[in-house]
């Protein structure tokens, strides 16, 4: 079997993270920073705090499996996002509080974090053949996960919030239109 044949499921994935990348910039286009700190309550997630956790959940997840450091921290995120966590963390969790304080001077903070770590990932994943998907990650579950199950999960996790942020965008433009306000 040839290598080409071979990267099937690597390809595949790189498919999928390339649509989670997509809607990241999709969901921040054109919003102001208002709308990208705004929630519906006091207890539901921003497109900000959306978009940040789904990156940090796939830059601790994937960095780990490559075992490479994660952008976060070897890139200098950490720093520049400012938020007063500790830099180990993804925001799973998170009090409406905390959440609340996730907050961007620049939408260009949400898309260079999260193509930063998409090239990290595609990286990774362009490395790996199909026989390297069966490998056991964690045997901390019953069944143990594979590298398969750990980065399809990754996937599912990105799209749920990328769909959460897409919803709110929808609900904020609307309001804007309804009301004929730009923010």
């Amino acid at each position: 079997m040839s290598r080409v044949t071979s990267q099937r499921s690597s390809r595949l994935l790189i498919d999928a993270f390339d649509r989670v990348r997509d809607l990241v910039a999709e969901n921040v286009a054109g919003l102001s920073i208002d709308q990208l700190a705004a929630r519906l309550d006091d207890e539901s997630n921003s497109i900000t705090w959306l978009l940040w956790h789904l990156t940090r959940v796939q830059d601790d997840h994937v960095a780990e499996l490559a075992g490479v450091e994660q952008m976060w921290t070897d890139e200098g995120w950490f720093d520049r996002f400012g938020l007063p966590f500790g830099a180990a963390d993804t925001g799973y969790g998170q009090t409406g509080r905390e959440v609340g304080v996730v907050c961007v001077d620049s939408p260009d903070l949400l898309t260079g974090y999260h193509d930063a770590v998409h090239a990290m990932t595609t990286r990774y994943l362009r490395g790996l053949s199909d026989a390297d998907f069966d490998r056991i990650v964690d045997e901390a579950w019953d069944p143990p996960v594979t590298l398969a199950t750990r980065l399809v999960s990754v996937v599912a996790d990105d799209l749920q919030h990328a769909g959460q942020a897409s919803f709110l965008r929808g609900v904020l433009l609307r309001q804007a239109e309804a009301t004929g306000a730009d923010d």
